[in-house]
């Protein structure tokens, strides 16, 4: 039997996909990858999975593991591979509201566990624009961050336990509950962020928490980034670490809001330097009942911090949200970056950096100035998860010249290694940042990672030539 054959007859002709079906397969959704897969896989549970993963690893085919492939560094890119995509494998097992778990499969897409969470009044707090199609297997292989990770951390700080099915076909049962277990290595904590290099993720138990009952959320212009600094720190300590986002939106992001999304509107009658996107989550009653004034003590709060900061000249001008619809109003700016930040036309260079938080405003400065020594008329642009130091930094070149781009690249990475951050902070690494990985990386750790991989992919068949130079 052919590998085709063997393909067909474990998961069915309905799901070995080859030549034009294979087709809405082919990119990824910024279009900077384009590839033809041997063929498109869709196994239905784990036992096909491992089949899937015999069959590779018995011929030595190479296999990408694949979700909602809405990555951004090309990590999915499976020319000449087996592309093993997850998405029947989509099933919410359980949802224990006791002990605050979630037990799903990897093509369970984020809104569906947010929908089936709110059901419980609990919450999946991993919350970003692509919620609605990314699902938790990538979640999980890129270690995502999103808006929410200043409270409830990225999604490894959110996983308990994993299935996963390794290289030979195996399966590691990583299926723990528990939120203590000192037995030896964290093996879980391999397989997240690998990026599909080490094995396929074919179960999770995620932690939820519970559902916020009120928001306090206000775009705010602030005098600089040290004062939305000194204002994260303050409401924090006021509110008890209620702070769920904090986001950052310079001119730049504005004006490219006004001319690519003007429906949206700009929260302010004009354009400030620094505009941050503030948002408060409660549970307690005595946060979310309104008092007789009608007034939320946790929009009191808020309010009050506000005021204070604006009598200091900190906060220039402060809009609040006073129903949910214009709290959603308020997120649509914040959550049209990945449609406003991509070129028309031309080149662009786009990193994803994280620094320590008071070095935000160092960074973006050292890095705009050595962009524009390299190209005086480029148009740099960045939004940032201000309250964890990510920052999503793009330049817009003013031409297409593979040596420029690479120098900006390099410049960039210059700034964050200065600054004791890191090239790579949600997005993974896949194909983009290899040169980045080469270069920045550790050499040590790329050692033990390369041992780590020969280990347990001795045949290097699992998403090879990603993430490891």
């Amino acid at each position: 039997m052919t590998l085709l054959d063997r393909l067909t007859a474990l998961l069915g002709p309905a799901h070995v996909l080859t030549g034009r079906d294979c087709d809405p397969y082919t990119s990824e959704w910024l279009g900077k990858y384009h590839w033809q897969p041997i063929a498109v896989l869709r196994p239905a549970n784990r036992d096909e999975v491992a089949g899937i993963l015999r069959i590779a690893s018995e011929t030595g085919t190479p296999v990408v593991p694949s979700g909602g492939r809405t990555g951004l560094v090309g990590g999915t890119e499976a020319q000449g591979r087996l592309m093993l995509s997850l998405e029947r494998m989509n099933r919410i097992r359980e949802i224990r509201p006791a002990a605050r778990i979630a037990i799903v499969e990897p093509g369970v897409v984020l809104s569906r566990l947010h929908d089936a969470a709110a059901e419980h009044e609990l919450h999946f707090p991993l919350w970003f624009g692509a919620r609605g199609s990314a699902m938790i297997g990538g979640a999980l292989s890129t270690n995502a961050g999103g808006s929410n990770v200043l409270r409830y951390g990225s999604t490894r700080a959110l996983c308990l336990g994993l299935e996963v099915v390794l290289a030979d076909g195996r399966v590691l049962n990583l299926m723990s509950e528990l939120h203590k277990d000192n037995s030896g290595y964290d093996l879980k904590d391999l397989f997240i962020g690998a990026e599909g290099t080490l094995g396929v993720i074919t179960a999770a138990v995620m932690k939820l928490v519970p559902a916020p009952r009120a928001h306090a959320t206000a775009m705010l212009a602030m005098s600089s980034l040290d004062a939305a600094l000194a204002l994260l720190n303050r409401l924090q300590a006021d509110s008890g670490g209620l702070v769920e986002a904090f986001e950052y939106m310079p001119r730049s992001y504005q004006e490219l809001l006004v001319a690519r999304r003007p429906d949206l509107g700009l929260p302010f009658d004009r354009i400030h330097d620094v505009t941050i996107l503030v948002e408060l989550g409660a549970t307690t009653p005595r946060d979310c009942t309104p008092g007789p004034d009608g007034v939320l003590p946790l929009a009191a709060l808020l309010e009050g911090t506000l005021g204070a900061m604006m009598e200091e000249g900190l906060v220039t001008d402060a809009v609040i949200a006073s129903s949910e619809a214009q709290r959603r109003a308020l997120w649509a700016r914040r959550e049209a970056a990945a449609e406003i930040g991509t070129p028309i036309s031309g080149p662009m260079v786009d990193t994803d950096v994280c620094v320590p938080l008071d070095r935000v405003a160092r960074f973006l400065s050292l890095a705009g100035k050595r962009i524009a020594a390299l190209d005086a008329n480029a148009f740099p642009h960045c939004v940032a998860h201000l309250g964890d130091g990510n920052v999503h930094f793009a330049v817009f070149p003013t031409r297409d010249d593979p040596g420029l781009i690479e120098a900006m690249i390099r410049a960039v990475e210059d700034t964050v290694q200065e600054l004791g951050g890191s090239f790579s902070a949600e997005h993974g690494v896949g194909l983009s940042k290899l040169g980045s990985m080469r270069r920045r990386k550790d050499p040590v750790a790329l050692d033990v990672m390369r041992a780590i991989k020969q280990a347990l992919d001795p045949g290097n068949i699992m998403n090879p030539g990603k993430v490891i130079p």
